[in-house]
């Protein structure tokens, strides 16, 4: 059996893996208190944002794909749409040519409350007290927070300090950034979770004081707070002051709703993704794009094909993918048009961008795409762009802009119940906590194009084309894995790297080799236009542990790789959870990258 960090847990009650440790244990409490995986998932969900408010918030967004014992796989959209006021030409009347990183204009209609809210109306069992209470009891009496809470801080004091001063009172308290070993809290969003709830008491069963919750939040105390802050002139990447578009109309016009997932079927396993709304067919891209037989795990043949293979996915990503236009996924994923993909894989690497043409459509690719390309690692140009994390150290600008911005939360219950979901934005240090709630507005209409015409551009009512993808994988029908990984542009490149370990590699107790999976030496490309602000990209680059075999790394730049060698422990974020459909045996396996990601069961 391989070493591994920790053990591949096993159990038959319930199983949680999340970014956090105490989301993870707080979703186990709601398990153990008679609760099913959704409650729990609403529960942990809701920590996430009090212990990683630089990672996620309530006005963030978040997709989730859920598998209810016996039912269909569905996907919960909580991906708000771009206002109504935000188009290309008021952006464009304002000297912009990219939606800023940080500020109000990055704002879309927030969206990860209500989706919360609805997964515990339509699938959960818990009040709506029950599952709150673990998130207003750290907000009111305050966690230890992690290293990375306090270096965010830090990196963007001077901004709070002078500009954004209602974050400085929650984060900067007495001056001082939070600490590990001393209490942070947050008693404005302590005290919007009690007015909440004080405020439904009264509105009858279960279903409808949730319903009621969500009307508060659309057009109560909280939609009344949330506009007043987009209208505060805000000081944003662009180095200027701008309001937001966000409208009191805009909030009550939109709710989460469910969708099919998008599927593939690849070696017995039927993999489901959230729509090109999301990146979320990346992924499945990329397995159709796998030949029959595979090279060795782990060698440089295998890192080559999986790499280039993706540069092609990206590419159609950029070209295909979005809400504003419809996307060709079936030709896509069709057999004949992967065939044709798969031959433009050779012996070296590929620097160019290379969109196929799906039923014989001519792509096109945005003038960013190509104007913003830097190379080098020497040029001064962030490869990762300010997107969601990938290592365990802050990656913050003094402007706010960010890569360290995700979280991820898996449920598996011993009815079967199994759920995944990628919680983001509305980060502490991409707009200014609205000092009436307790938490900021989130930032993810940066990821959509001012340029007209674009599956991804910049459209009222319509989402920005999010990186944020959760996984469920069934077999014969039944599902089987729950998994995801922050990461931004990187997501669905680990959980191909993680999926293929896992299946391919030798079982342990019986069972997948889920921590191992999570544990292997992981990489990714930057080949791509970024989804972040300023949406750079790196051609030809590869980023990898150290702890890959230096002879793959060697090979690797001989076949022209611009390879980048990072720290052991530095590329991915994974967690994942699992039911055996024979057995009924729950296992779960959660990422040591970064020292605060666990999975928790029995």
């Amino acid at each position: 059996m391989q070493f591994t960090t920790r053990p591949t847990l096993q159990g038959t009650f319930g199983m949680v893996s999340s970014t956090h440790w105490l989301a993870s244990q707080s979703a186990m409490a709601v398990l153990e208190d008679g609760g099913n995986a959704f409650d729990a998932a609403v529960a942990g969900a809701f920590v996430l944002h009090v212990v990683e408010p630089h990672l996620n918030g309530p006005a963030g967004e978040v997709p989730i794909l859920l598998a209810p014992a016996g039912g269909e796989v569905r996907v919960l959209c909580g991906q708000g749409v771009a206002p109504a006021g935000a188009t290309v030409a008021h952006y464009r009347g304002l000297g912009l040519d990219l939606v800023p990183g940080t500020g109000p204009l990055a704002a879309a209609v927030p969206g990860a409350f209500d989706a919360w809210l609805l997964l515990l109306r339509d699938h959960g069992t818990k009040s709506l007290d029950d599952v709150l209470r673990y998130a207003v009891g750290y907000a009111e009496h305050g966690h230890a927070p992690v290293e990375n809470v306090g270096a965010t801080v830090e990196s963007v004091r001077e901004l709070f300090e002078t500009e954004w001063t209602s974050s400085a009172e929650v984060y900067l308290p007495g001056g001082r950034a939070p600490r590990p070993g001393e209490l942070l809290r947050n008693p404005a969003l302590a005290a919007t979770w009690k007015r909440l709830l004080a405020e439904t008491a009264g509105a009858g069963d279960r279903e409808a004081r949730i319903d009621a919750a969500r009307e508060v939040w659309r057009s109560g105390f909280v939609a009344e707070a949330l506009v007043r802050q987009s209208r505060r002139p805000t000081l944003d990447t662009s180095g200027e002051r701008h309001t937001g578009t966000l409208t009191a109309a805009d909030l009550a016009g939109w709710s989460a709703s469910y969708e099919s997932p998008v599927t593939y079927d690849w070696n017995g396993w039927t993999v489901c993704k959230a729509g090109p709304w999301s990146q979320g067919p990346a992924l499945l891209q990329q397995l159709a794009l796998l030949p029959p037989e595979l090279p060795s795990y782990g060698s440089a043949d295998y890192v080559h094909l999986l790499v280039e293979g993706c540069k092609l996915v990206m590419a159609d990503r950029e070209a295909w993918y979005g809400d504003a236009a419809e996307v060709p996924l079936a030709e896509l994923l069709s057999d004949g048009y992967n065939a044709g993909r798969r031959a433009l894989v050779g012996a070296k690497a590929s620097y160019e961008l290379r969109p196929g043409s799906p039923g014989g459509r001519a792509p096109r690719l945005p003038a960013q795409a190509h104007a913003r390309v830097e190379a080098g690692r020497d040029s001064g140009f962030d490869p990762m762009g300010p997107g969601e994390p990938t290592v365990a150290e802050p990656r913050v600008a003094a402007d706010g802009s960010t890569r360290g911005d995700t979280c991820h939360l898996d449920v598996v219950d011993r009815w079967g119940n199994m759920i995944a979901a990628t919680p983001s934005g509305g980060w502490l240090q991409s707009n200014p906590v609205v000092p009436e709630l307790g938490f900021p507005l989130g930032t993810r209409l940066q990821m959509a194009w001012l340029e007209e015409g674009l599956p991804n551009s910049l459209t009222p009512g319509r989402r920005p084309r999010t990186t944020l993808t959760p996984s469920l994988a069934l077999r014969d029908g039944v599902p089987v894995l729950a998994f995801g990984t922050p990461g931004g542009d990187q997501q669905d490149q680990w959980q191909l790297h993680f999926l293929l370990a896992a299946v391919l590699r030798a079982p342990v107790r019986g069972g997948l080799d889920l921590q191992g999976a999570v544990d292997a030496p992981n990489w990714h490309n930057d080949s791509f236009p970024s989804s972040f602000h300023p949406r750079g990209r790196r051609p030809g680059s590869v980023t990898v542990e150290s702890r890959m075999d230096p002879d793959v790394i060697e090979e690797l730049r001989r076949r022209g790789h611009d390879v980048t060698v990072g720290p052991g422990w530095s590329e991915g974020r994974l967690c994942v959870v699992a039911r055996d459909p024979e057995t009924g045996v729950l296992s779960a396996a959660a990422n040591p990258r970064g020292m605060q990601g666990y999975a928790v069961g029995r």
